[in-house]
């Protein structure tokens, strides 16, 4: 059986700036990065965003190839990398495309190499679903990067089950109980650690959770936090794992109105006190991908606007309270010391994350490698809770199946200081429900 022929991966800047470490997923294929990338990549190389750092880190990496090409460290595959410098434009892309911009001259690139490597396949390799439309109008095999995506969205763990028609005996075993051996209860097949469960039958039910720690089926009541009390089983879920000490990282998905941020709020108010701080942060993604600078004003109030969605989930909390109550009163004192920080995730990277309880919102907008750079910084004592809605994607490069929470979720299953629940039903009010389903 012959050898397949070897490929070539013409590589889009926006790939870079996904993964810092991309050209070591191509295997023994040939890599080519056109010129016009690095000239892209040299207007990221400062700041202090992911990709930012993800410019520095490739041109780092590419800057040690080219002067020791065995560099094993870096090199994990057997095919070559080249940087090709494309001046002259080919006659099919100039009368296609007539506008000179970066995008355009590295489909350029990629069709000149097409053209003269008739013996193997090349591939463009964009997170740009326009980019990768105009390379096919010319022929040209496009394809998404999909490394760190996952393979079936219908799949993704949503971290709770129902189990019906079980016998009243097994509900009655786990009524009231410290927990029972898995054994005993027969209706509740191979769990995942933390796993939630709704179990019934005609005439009773009980919610329950498999603790892996102690291996046993237990009973969740219904918890409350700092005045916050949940109104279905799965937000019962969420606050029981919430306040576990013993589960260090937890993601709650669910549309808008469920409860996620209020939920994760609430329970770290609750447990401040085996906390240094309690971080609240969230991407920021412009509309339309425009970059901050357009907005009026200092950079408090270009920001404010990011941030109100976290105050306001703040705001329901104080406002359970009268003013002259404690908690109420212990809110505002707990931001006025810093013990409670609202920021950008930008300004989070670089400062320490001991015994810190740290909530990431809109963590649908992360990419996989953002979110392993915030869990690393993890230090010890620290509580992560990513939250989010894996519909409602804000990020120009990622979609369902390629955003950090995605893959962090599908990623993490399976291991016993991490848990998941995915909230069905909206609490805003019957409107915004409606809205949500049908609009």
């Amino acid at each position: 059986m012959s050898k397949s022929k070897k490929k070539i991966f013409i590589i889009d800047t926006n790939v870079i700036l996904h993964d810092a470490t991309c050209i070591q997923n191509f295997q023994d294929n040939d890599v080519v990065i056109p010129i016009s990338v690095l000239e892209e990549l040299d207007q990221f190389k400062r700041g202090n965003e992911q990709i930012h750092y993800n410019a520095r880190d490739f041109l780092r990496r590419l800057d040690e190839l080219s002067i020791d090409p065995d560099n094993g460290e870096l090199k994990k595959f057997d095919g070559k990398i080249r940087v090709v410098v494309n001046h002259n434009w080919h006659p099919d892309v100039e009368a296609t495309f007539n506008e000179d911009c970066p995008d355009n001259r590295i489909i350029n690139c990629a069709y000149k190499i097409y053209q003269e490597s008739t013996d193997q396949t090349v591939i463009l390799v964009s997170k740009d679903t326009n980019m990768r439309l105009k390379a096919r109008s010319l022929g040209l095999e496009a394809e998404d990067y999909t490394t760190d995506t996952v393979d079936d969205i219908s799949q993704v763990y949503s971290g709770s089950r129902l189990i019906e028609n079980v016998s009243s005996s097994e509900i009655d075993l786990i009524y009231g109980s410290q927990g029972v051996e898995l054994d005993d209860i027969k209706s509740v097949d191979m769990p995942h650690p933390n796993e939630s469960f709704i179990i019934r039958n005609g005439q009773k039910s009980i919610l329950a959770s498999y603790d892996p720690f102690d291996k046993k089926i237990v009973q969740v009541n219904n918890p409350s936090a700092y005045g916050i009390k949940p109104r279905n089983a799965e937000q019962s879920f969420a606050l029981n794992m919430l306040l576990d000490d013993r589960i260090q990282l937890i993601t709650i998905s669910g549309k808008a109105g469920t409860g996620k941020t209020l939920l994760a709020l609430a329970a770290a108010l609750e447990k401040r006190k085996d906390f240094r701080q309690i971080f609240l942060a969230r991407p920021i993604v412009p509309l339309s991908n425009r970059d901050l600078g357009f907005l009026p004003g200092d950079i408090q109030s270009k920001l404010d606007p990011y941030m109100q969605p976290l105050f306001d989930n703040l705001s329901v909390i104080r406002h359970l309270f009268k003013h002259d109550d404690k908690r109420a009163i212990r809110i505002k004192a707990m931001l006025e010391q810093d013990k409670l920080l609202i920021t950008p995730l930008a300004y989070i990277r670089g400062r320490s994350l001991q015994r810190s309880f740290f909530i990431v919102d809109e963590a649908q907008n992360l990419t996989p490698h953002e979110v392993k750079t915030i869990i690393t910084r993890a230090g010890e004592g620290t509580k992560i809770v990513f939250t989010g809605d894996i519909h409602q994607i804000d990020h120009p490069y990622l979609d369902k199946r390629s955003n950090g929470l995605t893959y962090l979720i599908s990623r993490m299953k399976g291991q016993d200081v991490f848990a998941h629940i995915t909230l069905e039903k909206g609490e805003r009010s019957e409107l915004a429900e409606l809205a949500s389903d049908l609009l």
